[in-house]
C-alpha cells in the first residue's frame, strides 16, 4: 500500500467541504449497516490493507463522535480494463481513441476519450464531503483534530500526529513509522517486479511481443515484462507535439496553446493504428501478464535490469 491513498482518504475538513456524496466509476462508498466494508477474500495484500485502514478510520471517528464513510479502495484491475487487461474492451477503446492522447481534442464532449479510473483521493472527498460541509467551523476544526491529518512535520519525521489516522495505521501496520511502512511497500513492490521480470513464460512472451513490434517498424526499448506492455504508449506520449495535452507548458513556463481538432485528426488516426498494432502484438503476452500482475502488483521495473 502506498501512503498517498491513506493521506487522501483521511483528508481534512477544509479539503472535503466542497465535495458531494455520490461516487463514480470504480470508487464505491457503500458500507454495511455496521458502517464497515467487507474485505474481499481474493483481494491482494495491498488492497486488503487499504480496506482495513478505511474500516479502522470509520470506527475511530465514530468513537470521537464523527461520521466517516469508509471508501472502497480502487482495485488496480479497474484502471487497466481498457489498458490491455481486457482484450475486447481495450480493442474497442483503441479502435476509436487510440492511446487517448488526441481523443479528447477530437471528441471534446466524450467522457471516455481520456479513459482512466477514479482515484481514491477523489472518492474519499466525494464520500464525506456533504457531511463535512454541514459542520460548523468549530466542528470542522474538531473533526480535523480527531482525524489527525499529517502535516509537514509528520511527513519529514515519519511520525504521525495523535488521531484516527495514526491509530488506524498502527492497527493495521503496528507501530511502524510512515517511513518504515513506505520502505516496506517499496521492498514488496520491487520483489513483485523481480518475480514478474524473472518469470520464464512472461520473458518468452515479451520477446515474441517485441519481435512483432519490430516487424511493424515500431522501436523496442525494453523487453522487461513490467515495462513492455506500456512501452509503445509512453513512446507515443513523448512524441506528441506541444499542445496535445491541456497541461503542456512552453519553455518559459506559460501554458501552451492546445492544438486544434483539424490538426489532431490525422494524429489520432496514426495513434489508433499504432495502438491497435501494439494491442495485437501483445495480446498473448498481456493475457498471461495481467493475472499475475494483479496478484502481485508493482509500479514497474522491478530492479531486474
Amino acid at each position: 500500500m502506498s501512503l498517498l491513498p491513506l493521506l487522501a482518504a483521511c483528508g481534512t475538513a477544509s479539503d472535503s467541504a466542497d465535495g458531494g456524496t455520490a461516487s463514480a466509476g470504480g470508487g464505491k462508498t457503500a458500507a454495511g449497516s455496521s458502517g464497515q466494508l467487507d474485505v474481499p477474500a481474493d483481494a491482494s495484500a495491498d488492497i486488503k490493507e487499504d480496506y482495513l485502514i478505511q474500516n479502522a478510520l470509520a470506527s475511530c471517528m465514530k468513537k470521537q463522535g464523527f461520521l466517516y464513510t469508509p471508501v472502497v479502495p480502487v482495485d488496480p484491475a479497474d484502471s487497466w480494463t481498457t489498458g490491455g487487461a481486457d482484450y475486447e474492451l481495450t480493442r474497442k477503446y483503441r479502435q476509436k481513441y487510440g492511446f487517448g492522447i488526441y481523443a479528447d481534442i477530437v471528441y471534446p464532449d466524450d467522457p471516455q476519450a481520456r479513459g482512466g479510473a477514479v482515484s481514491l483521493d477523489d472518492v474519499a472527498d466525494t464520500a464525506n464531503g456533504e457531511y463535512v460541509a454541514s459542520l460548523s467551523a468549530a466542528q470542522k476544526a474538531a473533526y480535523d483534530k480527531a482525524m489527525g491529518v499529517p502535516g509537514r512535520e509528520a511527513k519529514a519525521t515519519g511520525v504521525l500526529p495523535a488521531g484516527c489516522h495514526r491509530s488506524a495505521t498502527e492497527e493495521v501496520y503496528g507501530s511502524a513509522s510512515t517511513r518504515e511502512i513506505g520502505a516496506r511497500t517499496t521492498a514488496r513492490d520491487k520483489a513483485n517486479g523481480q518475480a514478474l521480470n524473472g518469470d520464464p513464460k512472461l520473458v518468452a512472451l515479451a520477446q515474441s511481443y517485441a519481435s512483432c513490434l519490430r516487424g511493424h517498424g515500431i522501436p523496442v526499448t525494453t523487453t522487461q515484462p513490467t515495462d513492455i506492455h506500456e512501452m509503445v504508449k509512453l513512446q507515443a506520449l513523448r512524441a506528441a507535439p506541444l499542445g496535445a495535452d491541456s497541461g503542456d507548458l512552453n519553455a518559459d513556463g506559460t501554458p501552451a496553446e492546445t492544438i486544434g481538432k483539424d490538426e489532431a485528426l490525422p494524429l489520432l488516426t496514426r495513434d489508433v493504428r499504432l495502438a491497435t498494432q501494439d494491442l495485437e502484438c501483445g495480446r498473448e503476452f498481456r493475457a498471461a501478464y495481467f493475472p499475475k500482475f494483479f496478484k502481485a502488483p508493482t509500479s514497474g521495473g522491478g530492479g531486474a535490469g
